[in-house]
């Protein structure tokens, strides 16, 4: 059976001048779905979020959000998206119920399902003990949750998160995470942008940004598994000496440094364990640790990263 497009993407692009902060992304995310659009900050992340939320007039391309063309019908859009930014838009000076009132009444909730909504995301969020408190003297973790269930409190059939953990402590991502999976179990799709790399791993599917370009797409195990790494981890008597020789093969993708050890990425057919040893053999380097370990989705990302800048480095004018 076809899966529904939720989110139809072709060729959509964005200029600010002479800028191209978005150059024509296709991408499809079905209904149902946690999709992740990863990237450095200045990727053009937020920028392709405000065009697919009708805030923001695509310079070239098209795309389709719940059925609504964003260019043409950007108000219908706006109605059926729950949409929640990295500084929490509440207003402070309310407390967390008359908040929830306030965006049921945005979004034209009636009076009896207001109130039940009201109740519901206070259940859904842990908040009920808070729903008199001023929003503005609460945490950063309550106040993203606030802030989600603010942007809930409709039921949409689609939410938008525009790094919604940017500057929230480790606990408190976890914690918002968990939401995010709570609210996608009840039916809605999310889209979520965000730079941090092991968040990624949390998605159904995902899409690297980078100057505004689309890298690569799928699920989090499709995207490592089609950038061909191998990772094993090191310790070596002298650790300088170590990452010089392995920086210099060509098969060695990066050469990260994690407290005594490192974490070497290769690409190609070849036996990682064996060409760590042959290298630092070869350098009369002696290696006292040296282990097997699972490519990530950071090491894919930055793996492209690297060669898109060597490309860019070798041709700049293609590359403008």
């Amino acid at each position: 059976m076809e899966r529904e497009a939720i989110i139809e993407i072709d060729k959509l692009a964005r200029r600010f001048g002479d800028l191209v902060a978005v150059r024509e992304v296709s991408l499809r995310v079905y209904r149902g779905e946690i999709f992740g659009v990863l990237g450095p900050n200045g990727a053009g992340k937020s920028t392709l979020i405000r065009m697919l939320c009708g805030i923001l007039d695509p310079s070239g391309g098209s795309a389709r959000v719940v059925g609504h063309d964003v260019a043409s019908e950007p108000e219908q859009v706006k109605q059926r998206i729950g949409y929640m930014t990295q500084r929490f838009s509440l207003y402070e000076d309310l407390s967390v119920e008359e908040n929830l009132a306030f965006y049921g009444g945005i979004y034209d909730l009636p009076g009896d399902r207001r109130r039940a909504r009201i109740e519901a995301v206070l259940d859904q969020g842990g908040l009920r003990e808070h729903r008199k408190q001023i929003a503005g003297t609460l945490s950063g973790g309550w106040k993203q949750r606030v802030a989600l269930a603010c942007a809930t409190i409709h039921e949409p059939p689609l939410l938008f998160l525009d790094e919604p953990t940017a500057g929230v402590d480790p606990v408190s991502r976890r914690q918002f995470w968990d939401q995010i999976h709570q609210v996608a179990s009840r039916g809605t799709t999310v889209l979520v942008t965000t730079h941090y790399m092991d968040e990624a791993e949390r998605c159904h599917r995902l899409a690297f940004i980078f100057r505004g370009e689309l890298l690569t797409s799928g699920t989090p195990e499709e995207v490592v598994a089609a950038r061909g790494l191998s990772v094993i981890e090191i310790e070596a008597e002298d650790p300088s000496a170590a990452a010089s020789a392995l920086r210099a093969h060509p098969n060695v993708d990066s050469v990260e440094h994690y407290g005594h050890r490192m974490r070497i990425a290769t690409r190609g057919h070849a036996d990682p364990q064996r060409l760590c040893r042959e290298i630092l053999a070869a350098a009369g380097v002696s290696v006292t640790h040296l282990a097997p370990d699972r490519a990530s989705v950071e090491d894919a990302f930055v793996s492209m990263v690297r060669e898109d800048e060597a490309r860019r480095s070798q041709h700049p004018r293609e590359a403008a």
